[in-house]
């Protein structure tokens, strides 16, 4: 059996290296259907627009929580992951803007 060139033995795992890199490249920015695929939520600091009920009263985080579970009644979904899972207040706001707009 002959004696196979360093040149070749390099080429071989290179070319295969470079093809995982390639394929984790192309793949790397595409989400999976469903996560997150709708408008970012906004800002913590940011007023939402007006709800459909009247939340005065409600602290800004519930409001901006309302807000996105409302707009995620329509289909995709819009959430604040970070937020959802720490406040209460966004939580609780998402919740109930989610199930209050899904029956209208």
């Amino acid at each position: 059996m002959p004696a196979t060139p360093p040149v070749a033995r390099v080429q071989r795992p290179l070319a295969g290296t470079l093809a995982v890199v390639a394929l984790l490249l192309a793949t790397g920015c595409a989400t999976a259907p469903g996560a997150g695929g709708g408008t970012p939520p906004p800002p913590a600091n940011v007023e939402p627009p007006p709800a459909n009920v009247n939340l005065s009263g409600f602290p800004l985080p519930y409001r901006q929580g309302y807000a996105d579970g409302c707009a995620s009644a329509g289909g995709s979904e819009r959430k604040d992951a970070e937020r959802y899972a720490a406040d209460g207040n966004y939580r609780t706001g998402w919740m109930d803007g989610r199930a209050i707009c899904g029956r209208r």
